[in-house]
């Protein structure tokens, strides 16, 4: 074993980086044993230098993460800091100066990997970053490694725990949005402000990072069609059990089936409970893999939260710090295929309509006729009707979005119609 230690320093020492810091500690011996030399944590930057962390060398802290990233010792530079910029600047300049990177930055990475990447092959260096998606789950180096001698058709799966526990209290306890986000929000699996989370904008960078792996080409968050869940309501919950479904936010990559282009979508479906992923409870997450050769791969477990993202970060490390001690590199860029990203409007779906109507004769060939003329076949029509009023759900076949999308405006001037109580995509059939 090589004595001289593999420095390493660390940007951010929040939730993440402070359980990365102590994994690094209080398991240096076996991983020093399992890279084959010693790694040191050399530095910690900071922007609260005052605050106290717990097992952390004081004299380590720095406000000055240029400085770190410049000093030209350092072999690896960790980043959880998160956000564009100031973290794509500093690694950028990490590679610049010498060392490689492990990066938990999924917004950073869907916005602007090329950068990355381009940077760390200019400069021969590596780029990991398994923690950026689902947290502890070993799903990035898979879809790099393990599956790159197959041909991945489809990635589908839930990748945000939050949204995921707030949907799984709304289908379990009968509560309603606002309710279970506040639950979500007490016990720590929702941020002070959730956007990012209930608007679908953390699942669409992640379904944009692993579409671009798993297809071979770029995606960028820009390229992600996206939906989040605030407007799911109770009635979506009850109307998809009835249906023998549940209601989960899927984000969706699919290769088109004449191979030409590929899809990336994020919004709320329902799917039957006989699927694996319906089973999902709580803010677990996990991700179904179809490659030609392999067939359908699962991939499940804790998708967020200081533990297992650290997890996946320390992982990380041990690879890049073998391949520093081999002067190789692992896997780069592979966007050979480069191929386009097809609207949402090309994406075939099926749809579940929920509809106000008249209680009166004709309104079911009214809309049936809609459906029709816009190419739209229907599976399942159920109508309940009182005192005048009545409620028509319809489930259609597959179609391209763009036709029932142009069906639903059609519906909605129709004189019979009073109102679109709710519209939701089906998969997993």
């Amino acid at each position: 074993m090589r004595t001289r230690p593999l420095k390493v320093a660390l940007l951010g020492c929040g939730v993440v980086g402070s359980e990365v810091a102590r994994i690094m500690t209080t398991h240096a011996e076996d991983l020093a044993a399992r890279i084959g030399a010693p790694v040191e944590l050399a530095g910690v930057a900071v922007r609260r230098p005052s605050k106290v962390r717990q097992g952390i060398d004081p004299g380590l802290i720095t406000t000055d993460a240029t400085a770190l990233v410049k000093r030209g010792d350092i072999d690896v530079v960790i980043e959880v800091i998160g956000g564009i910029e100031p973290a794509r600047t500093l690694i950028t300049t990490a590679f610049e100066h010498g060392a490689s990177v492990v990066s938990a930055n999924k917004a950073l990475l869907a916005e602007d990997g090329a950068t990355l990447y381009a940077a760390a092959e200019e400069h021969g260096k590596d780029l990991y970053f398994e923690a950026a998606v689902a947290g502890a789950i070993p799903l990035i180096r898979p879809l790099r490694e393990s599956l790159a001698g197959d041909k991945v058709n489809r990635v589908l799966g839930i990748v945000n725990g939050t949204t995921n526990f707030i949907l799984d209290k709304m289908d379990t306890s009968g509560a309603g949005y606002s309710e279970a986000l506040d639950e979500a929000t007490a016990l720590g699996y929702a941020e002070a402000d959730p956007t990012a989370d209930v608007e679908g904008f953390d699942a669409a960078a992640k379904a944009a990072i692993l579409a671009g792996i798993a297809f071979h080409t770029r995606v960028r968050l820009d390229d992600v069609y996206r939906e989040g869940l605030t407007d799911v309501s109770a009635a979506d919950i009850a109307s998809a059990k009835r249906m023998g479904c549940t209601v989960k936010l899927l984000a969706i990559c699919e290769r088109a089936a004449d191979g030409q282009s590929v899809t990336a979508r994020v919004h709320p479906a329902m799917i039957p409970l006989s699927h694996p992923l319906a089973s999902v409870r709580e803010a677990y997450n996990a991700v179904f893999v179809e490659a030609e050769a392999a067939g359908q791969l699962m991939f499940y477990g804790p998708g967020a939260g200081g533990s297992p993202t650290a997890s996946a970060v320390l992982g990380d490390l041990v690879a890049v710090c073998r391949n520093r001690l081999a002067e190789s590199t692992g896997p780069g860029e592979s966007a050979y295929t480069q191929l386009p990203v097809s609207p949402m409007g090309d994406v075939v779906t099926r749809y579940h309509i929920s509809l106000d109507v008249a209680d009166k004769p004709g309104v079911l060939a009214q809309v049936a006729t809609v459906f029709a003329e816009h190419g739209v076949s229907i599976d399942t029509v159920r109508q309940q009707g009182k005192d005048g009023e009545a409620s028509l759900v319809v489930v259609t076949h597959r179609a391209p979005d763009a036709a029932l999308s142009g069906t639903v405006e059609a519906l909605r001037k129709l004189d019979t119609v009073r109102g679109v109580a709710s519209i939701m995509r089906v998969e997993g059939e």
